[in-house]
């Protein structure tokens, strides 16, 4: 339907003349405007056609994708009931700053007679959405039922929330809106019955089907009061399911954990003769999952069969009728004022999918925009199966773990003896105390924090006798988080009560992970590369940061609401500024953030040195002066000099200097900062490239940091300049036969740029010097670092990823190098090849991923001739970078 040209003529015709008031809803706000567009055109229409006696009001509805239930739209039809109808109103959200709301009352279930509802509660990536999608689609093809389905997420890259709204019935559905009133509800992940309340929406009488471990005796241990009263005094019918078990023991792989789980719901549900209703699940499994091989299917199929009789009905005890109510959950608590409001009034409401009843007033504090970092340590999802296991006595204090894990749930601390002895008792430490001091060494895991992705197993080079059962251990290794959760209080108190020390922090890959990480717990998927490149620049330079964020997934994991995984340090209350312009005018927006501080500390240089040349400044003050202004484009050193200067600026504010309180009223601005602008392959190579070639062209001091993933991550892989020769990804179904865009040649052809490749998988120290010589170099810089992603299909998955890194580089797949354009005032080479000659094989290394593997499958011809030229042109840069080397002598 087109809503213009808009005809006020027929717009007339469709109005009954009994019609006396209306209500016009627009999806949309326009501040300043006497009224939204569609309420303006009826206004105007209604006045054109001779229809001045209709009483026209204008309202606001689902605005930022918002539901507008059933009770909203009572509400509306009672504020026209009034004798004055309130007009710009608003339906879907409690009003309490403006008044513009509606009162919403309970409303009754308007859809259609016969319709059924069903809602799944699922974990993001456990494959519970597109279940779900092949099920009502089997149902809409061999039924003649109606169909409809809503699916919602939340930001988390992985292991969100996810619930699916599927609605059939025999006649047409007209319900568009999410479900609140269903026949069936499924909850796919057994924590979720603590965090969300799922069973109140279950019309009485109705099914819940429950994926879980437990007998009877642990449903009574586990399942909350609230749960029990509600299936109790709502005869609701009750299931239970070991979907996980099934899944991981019976067939030999979690990810079909889903299937078992649809299976089961069409047994159910009874919606179509069993039978029937596994041939056609078989028939959806081959055709979502033949692109992975037969054995994926193959691996369905049985978890059809399985599931299909696995659930077990619960006899609901008579006693969960009275049950008593559990003891209302504690509010958080933080050090910090404004976290701890934030959490409580805003995160903590919206993380419990219960954002919707939130008041306009909630908000009040946050009007600009600007949240309080630091709020995804107060989220502690526990969605891991397995979690880290320390084993101090094989430790050898290298801090690897800690150094490739994506979400900082793993972390070395270092106490000292009254740190040690205040903390609890399950904390573990080494024998041996950190190398050459007295402090105790401690490694604290997180486990309601880690996301299992067995990164830090991998990367642990121990391998040593354990005495506790006699087989070759690491000092890590994988366990069921329910055996850890005695870890958990060590981890909180070494968080909150170690302090730093700074003897120990350097930029080794063992000395920057005494730092603490300043960024933490983000939504990104398990074993993801992106977080670990940004965990570590946090480390290195996070208190000093100014950060300009591309959109995609680095923006996702990264500043998504309501949670902010960026935060402060613990001491200092320092950390990274981030933001998020577009996806196309990143680097612009980087450079104007670097040029606005840049602007404004000249301004402030000025001013210290028009006060150094008074007669009237004191000694102190001029020798805090120069140390200031000699250390200017030093970051590393500036900041203690500029402390130093403020305290005797403090002075001559105190001794009547007219200048000094100008200064200090801008003193944040003092210290040198660190500007680095992130965003992955598809801005830097593709969209945002024209922004980014005119921000290093600019000679600015700016750091870009390019997380090269090949692929767009973020919109489901489609193919990116950055793509490689042979690749299958969206857009190239056929394999990709245009070589990738040369990012780094193309910076290093302007001379004065830094230049860098890193693997963190297979040179920690290439990627720390690349870091540190990329932020201490006073021009344009820019690293590109190699990011493994779920898009790729490793073998093994991404508890791979950092091995995967090493085997891009051995097999000359991906080539580390740095160019370092200050080393030429030195006399020396600038350009520094750090990749070794290749000795893996290049078909060997793509025919391990699936982007590659599948057109080997699906056309081996054409697959074996593009791997050729792909590995062709690996070689070709490889003796092209060696002569770089050469050249620059």
């Amino acid at each position: 339907r087109l809503y213009r040209p808009f005809v006020a003529a027929k717009l007339s015709e469709a109005i009954p003349a009994t019609c006396k008031k209306i209500a016009v809803l627009d999806r949309t706000k326009e501040p300043g405007s006497l009224g939204e567009p569609l309420y303006i055109d009826v206004v105007t229409a209604l006045s054109m056609t001779g229809r001045t006696n209709i009483k026209v009001v204008g309202g606001r509805y689902g605005l930022g994708s918002k539901d507008t239930p059933p009770q909203s739209v009572f509400a509306v039809y009672e504020n026209l009931a009034a004798d004055a109808p309130k007009n710009n109103f608003t339906i879907g959200i409690v009003d309490d700053v403006t008044g513009l709301s509606l009162e919403e009352k309970p409303a009754p279930d308007t859809a259609a007679p016969g319709t059924i509802a069903c809602k799944f509660w699922g974990l993001g990536g456990d494959g519970t959405v597109g279940a779900n999608k092949n099920s009502i689609k089997i149902i809409g093809d061999h039924t003649d039922k109606f169909i409809q389905a809503y699916f919602q997420y939340d930001s988390k890259k992985t292991s969100g929330i996810t619930i699916s709204h599927l609605r059939f019935g025999d006649k047409a559905i007209k319900s568009p809106y999410y479900i609140n009133k269903a026949d069936f509800v499924a909850c796919h992940n057994s924590s979720y019955l603590k965090k969300y309340d799922m069973v109140s929406d279950i019309k009485p009488g109705g099914t819940f089907l429950l994926d879980c471990a437990w007998d009877m005796a642990g449903l009574e241990e586990n399942l909350p009061a609230k749960v029990k009263s509600y299936i109790a005094n709502n005869n609701v019918k009750f299931y239970t399911i070991d979907a996980t078990t099934i899944a991981t023991k019976q067939i030999g792989n979690a990810k079909v954990k889903n299937t078992v789980l649809q299976s089961a719901f069409f047994s159910l549900a009874n919606i179509l003769p069993k039978d029937e209703a596994i041939d056609y699940m078989k028939k959806a499994a081959y055709k979502s999952y033949i692109k992975k091989g037969q054995a994926m299917v193959d691996l369905n199929y049985a978890a059809i069969d399985a599931g299909s009789d696995a659930f077990v009905e619960v006899a609901v005890p008579e006693a969960w009728k009275t049950v008593a109510p559990d003891a209302p959950k504690a509010a958080y608590t933080s050090k910090r004022a404004d976290l701890e409001k934030f959490v409580n009034t805003v995160v903590n409401p919206v993380n419990a999918m219960a954002g919707d009843s939130l008041p306009v007033s909630a908000f009040s504090d946050y009007v600009d925009g600007t949240f309080p970092q630091g709020s995804t340590a107060s989220e502690k999802r526990g969605v891991a199966v397995y979690v880290p296991e320390w084993y101090p006595e094989n430790c050898i204090q290298c801090n690897n773990c800690a150094f490739v894990c994506p979400h900082a749930a793993i972390r070395p601390f270092a106490m000292t003896e009254a740190e040690a002895a205040a903390a609890p008792a399950a904390t573990k430490f080494t024998e041996k105390p950190v190398i050459k001091t007295a402090y105790k060494f401690s490694m604290a895991i997180s486990p309601a924090d880690c996301m299992g992705c067995t990164l830090c197993v991998k990367a642990c080079p121990v391998t040593a006798k354990a005495e506790k059962d006699g087989t070759d251990k690491k000092a890590i290794a994988m366990v069921l988080r329910e055996t850890q959760d005695d870890q958990q209080a060590p981890w909180d108190y070494a968080v909150a009560n170690v302090s730093e020390k700074p003897e120990l922090i350097n930029a080794t890959v063992k000395g920057s992970q005494f730092k603490q990480p300043l960024l933490e717990f983000s939504g990104s998927c398990a074993g993801c590369a992106e977080t670990s490149y940004a965990r570590l620049i946090t480390q290195l330079f996070g208190e000093r940061m100014y950060i300009s964020n591309a959109t995609g997934c680095s923006s996702i994991w990264g500043g998504s609401a309501p949670a902010t995984p960026y935060t402060v340090n613990n001491a200092t209350g320092h950390g990274p500024a981030w933001a998020n312009s577009l996806f196309e005018d990143n680097a612009e927006h980087g450079l104007g953030i670097h040029l606005g501080q840049k602007t404004i500390r000249n301004r402030l240089i000025a001013k210290v040195e028009e006060m150094m040349a008074s007669d009237k400044a004191s000694d102190e003050f001029k020798a805090a002066a120069k140390a200031y202004i000699d250390s200017k484009d030093d970051g590393k050193t500036n900041k203690a000099a500029a402390d130093a200067l403020v305290v005797e600026l403090e002075k001559a504010v105190a001794a009547g200097c007219p200048t000094a309180p100008a200064i200090l009223a801008e003193k944040d601005y003092l210290a040198k900062k660190s500007v680095w602008i992130f965003g992955g392959d598809g801005w830097a190579y593709d969209i945002g490239f024209g922004g980014l070639d005119h921000v290093i062209a600019s000679g600015e001091d700016v750091n870009i940091m390019v997380f090269d993933t090949e692929v767009y991550s973020n919109t489901g892989g489609q193919a990116s300049k950055a793509s490689n020769i042979g690749q299958v990804a969206q857009f190239a179904a056929a394999g990709k036969a245009i070589g990738k865009k040369n990012l780094a040649e193309i910076a290093m052809s302007y001379g004065y740029v830094y230049v860098a490749q890193v693997a963190m998988g297979a040179d920690m120290n290439q990627l720390l010097k690349a870091l540190t010589e990329a932020e201490a170099y006073n021009g344009p810089s820019i690293i590109i670092g190699y990011a493994p992603c779920e898009m790729h299909g490793i073998k093994g998955t991404m508890a791979n990823c950092q091995l995967e890194m090493k085997k891009a580089v051995d097999s000359g797949y991906w080539q580390m190098f740095r160019y370092n354009p200050a080393l030429k005032a030195e006399g020396k080479n600038p350009f520094t090849l750090d990749s070794k000659e290749p000795t893996g094989s290049y078909i060997d290394f793509i025919k391990n991923e699936n982007r590659y593997s599948r057109l080997a499958a699906s056309n081996p011809e054409r697959a074996e001739k593009l791997f050729e030229q792909a590995e062709a042109n690996a070689k070709a840069k490889y003796e092209r970078l060696t002569k770089y080397s050469k050249l620059y002598e």
